[in-house]
């Protein structure tokens, strides 16, 4: 026999069970059913990215400063990472679609309407201004928006600019407005200015002289140069004595030379006949990056884009990166990467760019060009960073930087 407190223990389980509406001796449904489990997360939304270059081709002989193969494709995949580490939080993510042109292959524009019948809507350009206006045009319409990470043309910010096109790379206005501005901080007036004979330099040395008025320099000689590449010349040549008198009897503070090939630039700095500085687009250098800089961040950025690519970062490199940013900023800060809503804000005052260059950039709604701080550089130190102190605007002292909003040809269309 059970004795009686066995019979009330029975008693109030069944009376338990009971009242929760299951038959005496079964087995609870929520013992019985393994738990639902937890909702998926959301997925992020994947933004593609597309980037349009030209290899690099090797160098025929051995050329310490040749471009890495890689060169701006490097910078695009820092990029691509940089802001997948922002999205993570925001639900966003992004993809590089990498077109590469090749000599006999699809042309820019081609590559262009390829990545918008994918439903790319995003598009870095490291290009010549040809084909960077020609994929502006293909594209107009398309609700695709470009920028443009290589062409310093200021033709691209002028009267050919498009609305679809916002300018990354610095234009050849700014950078010689960069260089004129530390000349005048060292009241250095007086400039001779060395022109080669490609069509680029001559577009640098006409950017130059408008730099040279805007700044009340004087260019007190001007000279061609005719005595070929020889900073690529192996051994001595009997030019290289023709050009040792190239600077006799001339008076200036410094030699500006326009060879954006590098072909010869290199060349004149400790050849000339006087002591003189030299710069330009070789010796003294305004630039939008140099594995120089280091502050503001920038050093931790030199570092992971070493440990990236195993080399260090180009002003294209940085120019890259910089353009696939904007798209990231702009997106987490509108919450969407709809280009509806993307492009208008890239021109608002309300966006920004942190790019390691002490304060925050933005685009110029009148021609869509970056305002950016130039670092004015030689090859192993920082010298400057423009605009100089002194160099005030009613805007923002980055608007004395290249072509301000009343001198401006451009019409976006």
């Amino acid at each position: 026999m059970h004795d009686s407190a066995t019979i009330r223990a029975h008693a109030l389980a069944a009376a338990l069970i009971f009242a929760l509406g299951a038959p005496f001796g079964a087995v609870p449904a929520a013992a019985q059913e393994p738990a639902a489990p937890p909702p998926a997360p959301a997925q992020a939304a994947e933004t593609h990215i597309g980037l349009i270059y030209r290899p690099q081709p090797a160098p025929s002989s051995y050329d310490a400063e040749a471009p890495p193969e890689d060169e701006g494709v490097a910078g695009a995949r820092m990029g691509i990472a940089d802001t997948n580490t922002t999205g993570r939080f925001t639900k966003q993510s992004y993809a590089l679609d990498e077109v590469a042109l090749t000599e006999g292959g699809v042309s820019a524009v081609d590559a262009a309407r390829g990545l918008a019948a994918k439903g790319v809507r995003y598009v870095v350009l490291a290009l010549p201004a040809d084909e960077v206006l020609a994929v502006s045009d293909a594209l107009k319409g398309s609700g695709a928006a470009l920028f443009n990470a290589a062409a310093p043309d200021d033709r691209l910010r002028g009267a050919d600019c498009r609305a679809n096109l916002f300018h990354v790379a610095p234009s050849r206005a700014m950078l010689t407005d960069a260089l004129a501005q530390y000349l005048t901080v060292m009241r250095w007036r007086k400039l001779f200015l060395i022109v080669g004979p490609n069509e680029a330099d001559k577009l640098y040395a006409d950017a130059l002289r408008n730099s040279a008025r805007k700044f009340a320099l004087k260019i007190t000689a001007e000279k061609p140069w005719t005595f070929g590449p020889l900073a690529k010349a192996r051994g001595d040549t009997p030019t290289r004595a023709e050009a040792m008198v190239f600077t006799r009897g001339l008076d200036y503070d410094m030699a500006v030379v326009a060879d954006e090939a590098a072909d010869w630039g290199d060349y004149v700095p400790f050849r000339t006949v006087d002591p003189r500085p030299v710069g330009g687009t070789q010796g003294l250098v305004a630039t939008s990056w140099a594995p120089v800089l280091e502050t503001w961040g920038a050093a931790q950025a030199q570092n992971r884009f070493r440990r990236l690519s195993g080399r260090l970062m180009r002003p294209l490199d940085y120019q890259v990166w910089a353009s696939i940013r904007a798209v990231g900023e702009a997106a987490t800060a509108k919450k969407t990467a709809d280009p509806a809503v993307i492009v208008p804000y890239l021109t608002d005052p309300a966006f920004n760019l942190p790019a390691y260059k002490g304060v925050s950039l933005s685009f110029r709604p009148w021609d869509h060009q970056l305002r950016q701080p130039l670092i004015v550089v030689q090859p192993k130190a920082l010298v400057s960073v423009a605009p100089e102190q002194g160099f005030l605007h009613q805007r923002t002292p980055l608007d004395t930087l290249g072509i301000d909003l009343p001198e401006t040809a451009c019409k976006l269309k």
